[in-house]
């Protein structure tokens, strides 16, 4: 599919998906919250422009290489691509699908298939991670603040192990790639092993391409790895600020640390439950589940809930307009088409890929 039939579609699915989101909210209760939140609801809204602007310079210094040219991008092009992307996430029934293929197809005429895709593969793994620390400084600081019951410290001493194990997860991949390595166990999965096997043989060099790189930015790129993270984590703690907000515009005495611990617990909670449209439902239990751990009304929650609800709808309408537009770097390159179709393999990478 091309990008603009990609494009095409994902404003067909964004318009609508955006539609049943309005409706299934309620245009009086969209109103009457805004109305509630008050002078609020602008720093609610403010805020994620920030932690897009951070994703942005994250996503940049993942892009960027200094011996290739064509990776300065400029920051308005990463941060609509940032934006966009993040809209089509919100709008797809399995979140974080959708807003990759389409970043890669943006990408693609600037940088290349290869680059592209490992651009943002890192970025995605990027984002995933710093979730996983983000979760990690949670619960030492849930463990440090919230009175636990014997039950609730041995939940959060799982969590912990399960963090610590996927935080090791990830150094690995960064360290190995993963590209080859999944398809190699696509290819055990019964019916779809015939099709992957056949699409790594076609794509071997793609493949390793992508897998080399994501190493590369691990090994030898490491001011780029850490810059990158930084800015990752720090639009993760900034986005405490919207329940903050919220918390204040409905008169909740609401602490700081009381934000992040609410934020983290509601996240986790709809990231164990990824697969609902828009989250419709869980970020409102994660919310009131987190608030009641730190002795606030979970009652709340819903309010909480339906704002930030509202923050989404502002931010995909915003996607959603930057999808149809254009960068001068792709402007450029739409009649050239660099990398538009995969590289041909040598017959000793697919004899290599078969060896393996």
């Amino acid at each position: 599919m091309g990008s603009k039939a990609y494009k095409a579609l994902f404003m067909a699915i964004g318009i609508f998906s955006l539609g049943y989101m309005i409706y299934g909210t309620g245009l009086l209760v969209i109103w009457e919250n805004i109305n509630r939140t008050g002078i609020w609801f602008l720093p609610v809204i403010g805020s994620w422009l920030v932690i897009y602007i951070l994703n942005a310079l994250a996503f940049r210094a993942i892009i960027r290489e200094p011996q290739l040219p064509e990776t300065n991008m400029s920051f308005w092009s990463v941060l609509r691509l940032t934006i966009s992307g993040y809209a089509i996430n919100y709008i797809t029934p399995f979140v974080a699908l959708g807003g990759e293929p389409y970043r890669i197809l943006e990408l693609k005429p600037t940088l290349g298939i290869q680059k592209a895709t490992s651009s943002v593969l890192l970025y995605s793994l990027m984002h995933m991670f710093s979730h996983v620390l983000f979760w990690l400084a949670s619960i030492v600081l849930i463990v440090a603040v919230v009175p636990l019951s014997d039950v609730m410290l041995a939940g959060c001493g799982i969590l912990l192990v399960v963090g610590l194990v996927l935080g090791y997860w990830f150094i690995n991949v960064y360290k190995k790639g993963f590209t080859v390595s999944t398809f190699r166990l696509l290819e055990k999965v019964p019916f779809i092993k015939h099709k992957a096997r056949e699409f790594a043989l076609k794509n071997a060099e793609n493949l390793y391409e992508v897998d080399e790189q994501i190493r590369v930015l691990y090994s030898d790129r490491r001011n780029a790895f850490y810059t990158s993270l930084f800015y990752e984590f720090a639009g993760r703690v900034i986005g405490c600020l919207e329940i903050y907000f919220t918390a204040h515009a409905i008169g909740m005495e609401m602490t700081l640390a009381q934000s992040l611990i609410v934020s983290s617990g509601s996240s986790l909670f709809a990231n164990l439950i990824f697969f609902f449209p828009m989250q419709l439902g869980t970020r409102e239990g994660g919310l009131a589940l987190a608030l009641r751990s730190v002795g606030l009304p979970a009652a709340q929650g819903i309010f909480i809930g339906v704002v930030l609800r509202i923050r989404e709808i502002v931010w995909i309408i915003i996607g959603l307009a930057l999808i149809g537009k254009k960068t001068k770097n792709n402007e450029m390159n739409d009649s050239e088409e660099h990398g538009n179709g995969l590289k041909p393999v040598p017959v000793h990478v697919k004899s290599s890929y078969r060896n393996n």
